[in-house]
């Protein structure tokens, strides 16, 4: 059955796209070689995949990161956050966004809630997992805070 362009799976449950090797491995780059410090998704409606939009270097900030999302498109990320944890501790913890800007295209929202779910369980390794519409929903404070929590 197709549900704007994307093929459902399961009696219809969820949307199935498709992730290529190269998304995943860019994924395990940050993860396990510290590579980037970020990774920006889209999917890609032509080929029905989630793709690799941008990699930030290991040296670039969080500003940096929010800075390439789309104001007006959805995107998935995962960002690597390098912290001081309350008791002192230098820690790394592991972040995927979905950014669903209230901007964005009522179609873009919908192909990437129904896909998320799929795609976020494809990355082995995340620690948390945040949904923002706004840039407020994602600051930094508001990740340093999670990570803190753990």
């Amino acid at each position: 059955m197709e549900f704007l362009g994307l093929t459902l799976m399961g009696g219809g449950s969820r949307a199935w796209v498709d992730v290529p090797e190269r998304s995943k491995s860019a994924f395990m780059e940050l993860k396990r070689r510290k590579v980037h410090r970020y990774v920006i998704f889209k999917i890609d409606d032509r080929r029905e995949e989630v793709v690799v939009e941008k990699t930030g270097a290991p040296g670039e900030s969080y500003d940096d990161f929010t800075a390439s999302l789309p104001a007006d498109d959805c995107r998935y990320a995962v960002y690597d956050l390098d912290f001081v944890s309350d008791d002192n501790c230098r820690k790394s913890k592991i972040f995927f966004i979905s950014w669903s800007p209230d901007d964005s295209r009522i179609r873009a929202k919908t192909i990437y809630a129904v896909s998320r779910n799929q795609f976020r369980h494809e990355l082995d390794g995340v620690h948390f997992e945040i949904q923002a519409t706004d840039p407020d929903d994602m600051n930094l404070e508001v990740l340093r805070g999670r990570a803190n929590r753990t």
